[in-house]
């Protein structure tokens, strides 16, 4: 038998509004996240300490990403523009301009220079990342477009809508495949596991669903926290995940039979977050759980798996 211990390793204070995303960078020690503030943070998690302002910005920044194989963050924003920032000099590279309204979420593919985009027009654009032309802007959704998630192999990208619907798509030539179970509210976040077995899609009803990728068909539907749920994500080598909500929880699960293992929460006896807590990140540096939430506060964990009594 095995235990899952968790301990707070530091908080991160300085944002003076809420923070709404964050992401890794090249350097495995650091980490962006980016708000309700004029600016995207950079920190170090070596010295648990505020780094400098990596870009400023104008408006609300909702998303966050940086570009497969490059040192390059893409930084979304309520105005719907993408900025593409050179992490090292801190130099903007490109500036994306095509959504009228916020971007909410952005990947990029592995194997082949394209970023996805999705905003609150309803609408999905794809770039090119060498060259930054707009390659193809499609309607997904009469409403919103929250997240985006990209299956392991790249053969499949699936949207989330506020309607609640599940869309997939062919990440090839972006041609519309199926829709899929959705929720009830919006959907807040999508996960594909790292075993290529499932995809996780997690609401603004308090529901997370699994849908195994051989059919796409609903295997699991639980109800993992008291309200939405805004981030899913697995561990890089542990056999676990963590999912995190508006219910100021964060909670991690067996990968296998999806099992309640802990809950990170003040009600648990953690010194954690107060507020809706917005995204969460595994960071290589120390495979530890980092954490941004409407407190303010970017919060770091550390998660070990030892043998139980």
């Amino acid at each position: 038998m095995h235990r899952l211990q968790i301990t707070k390793a530091g908080t991160l204070s300085g944002h003076q509004n809420p923070i709404f995303a964050i992401e890794n960078a090249p350097d495995p020690a650091i980490v962006f996240t980016g708000g309700n503030d004029k600016g995207v943070v950079q920190w170090d998690l070596r010295t648990m300490a505020f780094e400098r302002i990596l870009y400023p910005v104008q408006f609300s920044v909702y998303a966050l990403h940086l570009i497969a194989h490059s040192t390059l963050l893409a930084i979304g924003a309520r105005d719907g523009k993408i900025g593409v920032i050179d992490t090292q000099t801190q130099q903007l590279v490109a500036r994306l301009e095509h959504h009228q309204r916020p971007v909410f979420a952005i990947k990029s593919f592995k194997n082949k220079p394209e970023l996805v985009v999705s905003s609150e027009d309803g609408t999905v654009s794809i770039w090119n990342t060498d060259t930054y032309e707009l390659l193809y802007h499609f309607k997904v959704s009469t409403q919103t477009v929250r997240t985006i998630a990209i299956s392991n192999d790249e053969r499949w990208v699936v949207f989330g809508t506020k309607e609640g619907e599940v869309k997939l798509y062919n990440a090839v030539d972006y041609t519309f495949v199926e829709e899929l179970p959705g929720h009830s509210r919006p959907v807040t976040s999508l996960c594909f596991s790292p075993d290529g077995r499932y995809l996780l899609t997690g609401g603004r009803d308090a529901q997370l669903h699994v849908l195994d990728i051989g059919g796409f068909a609903l295997v699991k539907d639980f109800t993992p926290h008291l309200f939405t749920v805004y981030a899913i994500t697995y561990h890089p080598t542990l056999p676990i995940f963590a999912t995190a909500s508006r219910d100021k929880s964060i909670k991690l699960w067996a990968a296998g039979d999806f099992r309640l293992l802990r809950t990170i929460s003040f009600e648990k006896g953690f010194d954690s977050h107060f507020l809706s807590i917005n995204d969460i990140v595994w960071n290589p540096y120390k495979n530890q759980l980092v954490s941004v939430s409407d407190d303010k506060r970017v919060m770091v964990w550390d998660v070990s798996w030892e043998p139980g009594v």
